[in-house]
């Protein structure tokens, strides 16, 4: 393979993290911490490196977690110790900090006026500055990701503050960036959204109880029914099976992340109103009507780009073809911790299927092209399962410009559609022609519907001031145990 493709690294783009809670009136069960369970395990693709649940008993927090996925983590007994009348949990992909124990979630800390617990998805962009001030005053840390900057924040301000509330609204004055996130104090569930909203949250009700969850796909999971979206700047309150919503009086500029519709949400999920296979299929639909080549069939790489291929196929006609095979043991190329580990895991991770493929001019359709190294052996394989052409589509624009809001994106240097032409990208990546859907006609579909977007990654347009100079490394000292 050209050498210049060796050194791009992995295609796809790093995940986030899931985040579940729920209120619960039942104070004298393991209930909670199961549902949390099951709601976690339909929010995993978005995290599979660590994952934790803590619950509440009377003001009295517990907490599990640990590296790996759910079931590497829990068991039916260890489940059955977690009691408590409400619970959240999280499954984490590191953006910010590294793969270890300490920065896994939920984050559990006790204070003068309590305990709390909280878990998070996003990425702040102000994260040194708010650790240099807490470590001033003598703050400790354990780890070194932003969620426990968040927790501390949210501390900080509890001892000046009425209520955890009132906490968490002044904290939300602070803390610059996308966040996600639900709480616990001993009395209350809290959940809150940037102002941005740029990762999704929801409410859901099972039953009496009220649920929080990154996608709607978890409340689906476990039974509930979903109420609506948290709305960006909004605080919910939960306490004793009541709801109520606090403004945080923050300034909106709804930017959603494009990139939950495109990839990391699942199909089945609603966000800001949009059911997600809903935008893909049309984001398909568009990119045929733009990049529509002569062909004999539209082959998704799966599972991400099935959806789109779909919309495809439909809008020109061609065959929507099974043409790759995927193997549902093997969990997504990045998690691998080395370029030669995530080579290999691609080739076990799918397989042409030759029948299907030998002789066809094919129109092979993914979700984005990142980094590269993922695409261009996706192309060779189809190649010699016998497609005498492969026309590679992306229904993402080109990626140009690294994201700080929860994505984990490589260096510029390292996305492979800077400074290149659609016609040196087919040639590195080995394919008859690429092409992407355009940031604009995205916006046309998405905002079109209703749903601001951010496209920074796309346009290199930030809808916040960002620092002038990143400072993970500035709070990032940790200590190594060997």
């Amino acid at each position: 393979m050209n050498q210049e493709i060796d050194n791009i690294y992995d295609n796809k783009l790093h995940e986030e993290c899931g985040v579940f809670g729920i209120a619960s009136t039942n104070r004298d069960s393991s209930d909670a911490a199961r549902v949390t369970y099951m709601g976690l395990f339909a929010l995993q693709h978005r995290g599979q490196e660590g994952c934790g649940i803590a619950v509440n008993d009377s003001g009295v927090i517990s907490c599990k977690k640990g590296q790996g996925l759910l079931t590497d983590v829990f068991t039916g007994e260890s489940i059955d110790k977690l009691i408590g009348s409400s619970a959240i949990g999280h499954c984490r992909y590191s953006t910010m900090g590294g793969s270890s124990l300490d920065n896994v979630q939920p984050i559990a800390v006790s204070h003068i006026k309590g305990n709390l617990a909280i878990a998070h998805n996003g990425n702040i962009v102000n994260p040194g500055a708010l650790r240099e001030e807490i470590e001033l005053l003598g703050g400790i840390f354990h780890g070194t990701g932003d969620s426990e900057i968040i927790a501390y924040t949210i501390v900080a301000e509890r001892l000046r503050r009425p209520s955890i509330e009132e906490a968490v609204k002044s904290a939300m004055h602070r803390i610059k960036g996308a966040y996600s996130l639900v709480a616990m104090s001993p009395r209350k569930m809290i959940a809150a959204r940037d102002p941005n909203g740029f990762k999704p949250l929801s409410i859901g009700r099972l039953g009496e109880d009220y649920i929080v969850a990154s996608e709607t796909c978890a409340i689906d999971a476990v039974g509930g029914e979903y109420v609506r979206d948290i709305e960006p700047g909004e605080i919910i309150v939960i306490e004793d099976g009541k709801l109520t919503s606090l403004d945080a009086g923050l300034e909106l500029r709804r930017s959603y992340c494009s990139f939950e519709f495109l990839y990391f949400s699942r199909p089945d999920s609603i966000f800001s109103g949009i059911g997600v296979d809903w935008a893909r299929r049309e984001a398909g639909k568009r990119l045929a009507i733009e990049t529509g080549v002569d062909a004999d069939i539209v082959v998704a790489v799966p599972d991400s780009g099935v959806s789109a291929a779909g919309g495809y196929a439909e809008a020109s006609g061609l065959p929507n073809t099974v043409g790759l095979i995927k193997n549902r043991y093997i969990g997504r190329t990045f998690i691998a911790p080395s370029q030669g580990q995530r080579e290999r895991d691609v080739r076990l991770k799918l397989n042409p299927l030759r029948a299907n493929l030998t002789g066809k001019r094919v129109v092979l359709i993914d979700d984005s092209i990142v980094r590269g190294t993922t695409s261009a052996r996706i192309v060779k394989a189809v190649r010699e399962a016998g497609a005498t052409e492969v026309h590679f589509r992306s229904s993402a624009p080109p990626f140009l410009y690294p994201c700080y809001f929860g994505i984990d994106v490589p260096d510029r240097d390292k996305l492979i559609a800077v400074g290149r032409t659609k016609e040196e990208l087919a040639k590195l990546l080995g394919a008859d022609s690429v092409d992407f859907l355009s940031h604009e006609t995205l916006s046309d579909i998405l905002e079109g519907a209703g749903c601001p977007i951010c496209k920074a990654c796309f346009t290199g347009d930030y809808p916040i001031d960002l620092p002038k100079e990143p400072d993970e490394k500035i709070f990032q000292r940790p200590i190594i145990q060997i």
